[in-house]
């Protein structure tokens, strides 16, 4: 076999483990992060009397997104899927925090007909529960970047396994929560229907369900996946 192409084969082979490497990592972190969502819903009802996800909706709103942020936050600095040096400076930490409180105010506004006016305290929690899905994996991963986030939600402008679980995830926790909002105006009288409840179950659902999928469908289509250079 020719040098270079001895030196091609050794490449492909070496990509594909890290490639394997970081499905395995994204698996379990994903994994862990499906666990937080577990612990908001059981730990809460030891410690709170009558706790429930309908009748205390907005405290497990609460709960929730304390427990998945924190959990992101922990795993990406364990994990550090995008090292980088500039994580450490202190510019970078301020404009980190500016840039999810900035996502998260700015998810106040009126998402898929959410009332602003007449129930405030329901639509800025639900905006906090959906940003936390969406926004703060970006944050944890891309850091507040913009022009990284208009790559990564691009077409073709992944550049890793967990930059195209990123897309898939955050995605179907969209997709969920508009899935939600449909039982909301059917006269069913049901307590879940109650905004925004519904919403906020379809947000759960969908980003569990992002967080399972995207993982198998990565290592599915492991052999196809080509990823660009950052």
């Amino acid at each position: 076999m020719p040098k270079s192409s001895a030196a091609g084969h050794q490449t492909a082979t070496q990509g594909n483990t890290m490639k394997n490497a970081d499905i395995k990592r994204l698996l379990y972190t994903h994994l862990l992060c499906i666990f937080s969502i577990i612990l908001s819903i059981f730990i809460p009802s030891f410690f709170l009397e009558n706790f429930s996800i309908l009748e205390t909706h907005l405290m497990w709103l609460c709960i929730c997104s304390v427990f998945v942020t924190a959990v992101n936050l922990v795993l990406y600095l364990v994990v550090k899927p995008n090292a980088s040096s500039k994580r450490s400076s202190l510019s970078y930490k301020v404009r980190w925090f500016y840039f999810l409180c900035l996502f998260r105010l700015s998810c106040n506004f009126v998402l898929y007909g959410a009332p602003l006016i007449e129930l405030v305290l329901e639509t800025f929690l639900f905006a906090v529960i959906l940003s936390t899905f969406t926004t703060v994996p970006c944050l944890c991963l891309l850091g507040p970047n913009l022009k990284a986030w208009l790559r990564v939600f691009s077409r073709n402008g992944v550049t890793s396994v967990w930059e195209n679980s990123l897309q898939i995830t955050t995605i179907s926790s969209f997709l969920g929560t508009w899935l939600g909002a449909f039982p909301i105006p059917l006269d069913w009288e049901r307590p879940w229907q109650v905004w925004p409840i519904s919403c906020t179950l379809g947000a759960t659902f969908g980003y569990v369900a992002g967080l399972v999928i995207s993982p198998l469908w990565i290592y599915w289509n492991r052999k196809q996946l080509t990823y660009k250079n950052n």
